[in-house]
């Protein structure tokens, strides 16, 4: 295959990039020509992890909380406005993106558009450019309603591009294993799921634990001092008394804010990655990047889906028998403390997270996919 120009359309947080550099990197590595775009505030991430990023909007994700008319719109509470608020939300990032990608598609001519689930801008510039569209998966699946209603808030843009609806990829790149793909989900090209995360210097204590159970703690990595940050306090609160050595995962002013803490507890911007292998247990709020890369080290879960779109995937994980999920009404000390003794006790837990790990293991590498996104382009 010549050598391609691929564009990778990214979203607005490092969540849902993490998901895509495995991917980008094996595609650099096999002697392609990469470039990350997104907004301005995400542009570390990116060359943080060796890949070029062009900065295509300012516009950051609390943005989008306010409508093209400029009226602030409230996060609804009914589940099924809450999703049309998330896609109109994820519509309007797209489109302070469209401008700013329509220009470098038109300077530097891509020959292939791979885009996040939930970067809808991706598909748009894909069509201008006249070039394939890969949809790469950024957890285990949102709601459709989130992009039907994404669809509707880019009316103007799908008008300046002669469309009338968002354009279908030609290539559906999936991280779920099987087992977890839900009944009625569409042909994909399977990827075995490459945790990944912002790197630091390892010390020993990170790859080595002690002789108590080891609990790692996190919030997501779009936890801030002003931003879920009570969210975060309050699990770590819950079980700071637990015996048991507690690693707490959060950006580092984060980390700062939490001080000071109890002797057995660790806090910081952790490696997630190295963490994992030496880990009993992990409890989360079930964001997508969290459950999977522990899922792919076969480390048993405690779930607290505080955000309404993770409660699917959540679920079907449970089901299957490798975590258990604290529903976020009753989020008290006292049932937090008994899922993790549960989970703790119960070999099966953990035996069933293994499963999945060989399972996500025998998946193709990104390195192999890459042949599949040649093969788009080609055709």
């Amino acid at each position: 295959m010549l050598r391609m120009r691929i564009l990778f359309v990214v979203g607005g947080s490092s969540g849902v990039i993490f998901s895509l550099i495995p991917l980008a990197q094996a595609a650099r590595n096999a002697g392609h020509q990469v470039f990350l775009a997104g907004p301005y505030d995400v542009m570390h991430t990116i060359t943080a992890a060796g890949l070029p990023a062009v900065s295509v909007s300012e516009l950051s994700m609390m943005d989008t909380y306010v409508d093209r008319k400029g009226d602030f719109q409230q996060i609804p509470k009914d589940l099924h406005e809450r999703y049309l608020f998330n896609g109109r939300c994820f519509g309007r990032f797209a489109a302070g993106c469209f401008d700013g990608l329509l220009e470098l598609a038109d300077r530097w001519r891509p020959d292939l558009v791979v885009g996040g689930a939930l970067a809808f801008a991706a598909p748009l510039v894909a069509a201008h450019a006249g070039v394939p569209y890969v949809k790469h998966a950024v957890d285990m699946g949102e709601p459709r309603m989130i992009d039907l209603s994404a669809a509707a808030e880019l009316g103007p843009e799908l008008e300046r591009l002669g469309l009338y609806d968002m354009p279908r990829a030609d290539l559906w790149v999936d991280t779920t294993p099987p087992s977890l793909r839900v009944a009625d989900a569409p042909p994909a090209q399977l990827m075995r799921y490459v945790p990944y995360t912002t790197s630091r210097v390892l010390e020993p204590w990170m790859y080595t634990k002690g002789d108590r159970p080891r609990l790692l703690v996190s919030a997501g990595s779009r936890v801030t001092p002003d931003r879920d940050f009570d969210t975060l306090s309050g699990l770590v609160a819950k079980v700071s008394q637990l015996d048991v050595e507690l690693l707490i995962g959060a950006p580092e002013d984060v980390a700062e804010k939490l001080r000071p803490l109890p002797d057995n507890v660790r806090a910081g911007w952790l490696p997630l990655d190295v963490l994992a292998p030496t880990c009993d247990l992990v409890m989360h709020h079930a964001g997508g990047n969290t459950v999977l890369g522990n899922m792919a080290h076969g480390v048993p879960q405690v779930l607290i889906p505080y955000l309404p779109y993770v409660v699917d995937y959540s679920t079907r994980l449970a089901e299957y028998g490798a975590a258990k999920i604290v529903d976020p009404e009753e989020d008290t000390a006292e049932n937090i403390a008994q899922a993790l003794r549960e989970v703790l006790e119960t070999p099966s837990y953990r035996e069933r997270a293994r499963e999945l790990a060989a399972e996500m293991a025998a998946l193709p590498t990104p390195a192999q996919v890459v042949g599949a996104l040649e093969e788009v382009a080609a055709r």
